[in-house]
């Protein structure tokens, strides 16, 4: 969308169309004339828009019939947004996107007005220097819906924290403690709270991530597994995501190490 803004700004009218709403596949169009670099992403742009029409001319929204383990012709799935930026975005996916807005500042004259940024003799290059960068990384691994990140269980964290700690432990006494230090018998009460307050801590922090969002935690909340058994404390936490609520319980003999061989 950035990119779009700076490639609108001052545009001419003749670069952008008369008639066209979509200006900067005006400004692409128009490029792709005289450099065959956006010549090649005007063509693959053409061929994404026809197959997203295809996908929505179909009943239902019906995939056509592949072979089974087929992979070739597959039609992308392309997100609104996505849609909407078709143009920048796949000139960036296809690596070239630098080399366009370098070839558009080598000819402004032809496509903007002189007070315009691609215009300057400043911010024109340093905009296509920028997207070298960019244009350098592969797009192949696109995040989706469905492939959010999720938690680990507690017992692979719990381990994961064991083996990080092991190295650091003696060197930086200060670092919080690990889980598997089991809680310590002493007279006074400061020592315990102290223990206390870095385990909730630490613990809150397991549930914590860019996905999920701890809305609630207790600790000492008993669950009772079976008829025939003592109910076991562990600590109780509430988790907001994009499109539920998540209610998780660990237990605290597994969060302070000492689960053994329990069941």
């Amino acid at each position: 969308g950035v990119v779009e803004a700076c490639l609108l700004h001052m545009l001419k009218r003749r670069a952008a169309g008369f008639l066209r709403t979509d200006k900067v596949a005006a400004l692409f169009t128009k490029v792709g004339k005289t450099c065959a670099i956006a010549g090649d992403v005007c063509k693959k742009v053409q061929e994404l828009q026809q197959q997203v029409e295809s996908r929505k001319n179909l009943p239902n929204g019906q995939e056509p019939l592949k072979r089974q383990g087929s992979t070739t012709n597959k039609t992308p799935v392309l997100t609104p947004q996505a849609i909407k930026h078709i143009w920048v975005r796949t000139a960036l996916i296809e690596k070239v996107l630098d080399k366009i807005v370098q070839y558009i500042v080598d000819n402004c004259s032809k496509y903007y007005e002189k007070e315009a940024l691609l215009a300057d003799p400043v911010c024109g290059p340093i905009l296509a220097s920028l997207l070298v960068g960019p244009c350098a990384l592969e797009y192949t691994k696109l995040k989706t819906a469905d492939h959010y990140w999720t938690d680990p269980s507690a017992d692979e964290l719990v381990q994961r924290h064991r083996i990080h700690g092991a190295h650091g432990r003696q060197d930086s006494p200060s670092k919080r403690p690990a889980l598997g230090i089991r809680k310590r018998h002493s007279s006074g009460s400061a020592s315990e709270d102290r223990f206390a307050a870095s385990a909730r801590e630490y613990v809150e922090s397991l549930h914590q991530n860019s996905r999920t969002h701890l809305l609630y935690g207790k600790n000492n909340v008993l669950v009772q597994p079976k008829d025939d058994l003592e109910a076991i404390p562990g600590y109780l936490s509430l988790h907001q995501s994009a499109d539920s609520l998540t209610l998780k319980w660990t237990p605290n003999q597994l969060m302070n190490g000492t689960l053994g061989d329990s069941e």
